[in-house]
């Protein structure tokens, strides 16, 4: 198997429990303060790695670009699916993340004039039909969306959207800002600007009772496992294999957040789950390349 596929699952597996991570963790401390939590504690526990590695000097060169990266592509991103957090299932949560390879093909197409070719825009169609099967076969609340009966759904719905936004975007620009630079040194440092941007509404947010031990596990789970660790796996993937290869992980985040939550929570996995994320896995298959349309060769 392809190491960059085996980095591509273990990615999708560990985004995929960030969610349920997230719904304990707004739940325990709120929104800012757990997005606070998790770039803080993520940055924390990368840090002495960079500097031991000696990638100082670049962190010092592009410290600017590193900042902005951080709070586009972690700051304001963990913040608004932590709100959304609070309201949205943890599935939900996912399946809105799975649009970020949409947005990526469009700003990529806006942006750097990287028009799709037939079986990338093939299987982007394909995974997406299996979001919205998704959507519509689990998640009844999102009938009330369809219906435009129900607008509690509309603003967590409205976040969850424009962080991918912010994912797509910088996902882009480290392609196109640090295509050869360390991944270790921008995870660490772009996670470090986030935590600027976030510290002091943290603070003014934090909850005023003390939290116990039970609600510390998920927060810390979420920043050392979900983002510290899934971090450096991403700017890898994004430095082996391009962003659309790295941004695709989001077709199968939903797929692992549901067996997740079957396993933790005791969710059944239905016919239509199984459905649904035998979609995303091929439409992720086409769009990556890693199955090709037989016949007359089409262009990825």
């Amino acid at each position: 198997m392809p190491r960059q596929l085996v980095d591509l699952l273990l990615l999708a597996a560990i985004w995929g429990s960030s969610f349920l991570f997230m719904r304990l963790g707004a739940a325990a401390f709120g929104p800012l303060p757990l997005a606070a939590l998790r770039v803080g504690l993520a940055a924390a526990a990368l840090l002495p790695f960079a500097l031991a590695q000696g990638h100082g000097g670049f962190m010092r060169r592009h410290w600017r670009g590193l900042v902005l990266l951080g709070i586009c592509n972690a700051g304001l991103p963990f913040a608004l699916f932590s709100y959304a957090a609070v309201t949205l299932p943890s599935a939900l949560l996912a399946i809105f993340n799975a649009t970020v390879p949409l947005w990526g093909a469009l700003i990529a197409w806006a942006w750097l004039g990287e028009r799709p070719g037939p079986q990338r825009a093939l299987g982007l169609t394909v995974g997406f039909a299996g979001v919205v099967w998704l959507v519509l076969s689990r998640h009844p609340v999102t009938s009330g969306l369809l219906r435009h009966e129900d607008h509690s759904i509309l603003l967590p719905a409205a976040a969850c959207l424009l962080a991918t936004v912010f994912y797509a975007g910088s996902t882009l620009a480290t392609r196109r800002h640090w295509p050869d630079s360390p991944p270790l040194a921008v995870s660490a440092a772009s996670l470090g600007g986030a935590t600027l941007l976030l510290a002091l509404p943290a603070a003014h947010a934090w909850p005023a009772a003390t939290r116990g031990v039970r609600a510390w596990i998920p927060a810390v789970l979420l920043a050392v496992l979900c983002t510290a660790l899934a971090f450096v796996l991403f700017f890898r993937l994004i430095e082996r294999a391009g962003p659309a290869y790295a941004m695709s992980v989001t077709y199968l985040i939903p797929a692992f957040t549901a067996l997740w939550a079957h396993l933790w929570l005791d969710e059944a996995l239905t016919p239509e789950v199984a459905a649904g994320g035998g979609l995303i896995l091929l439409g992720t298959a086409l769009s990556n390349g890693l199955l090709k349309l037989p016949g007359r060769r089409i262009g990825a």
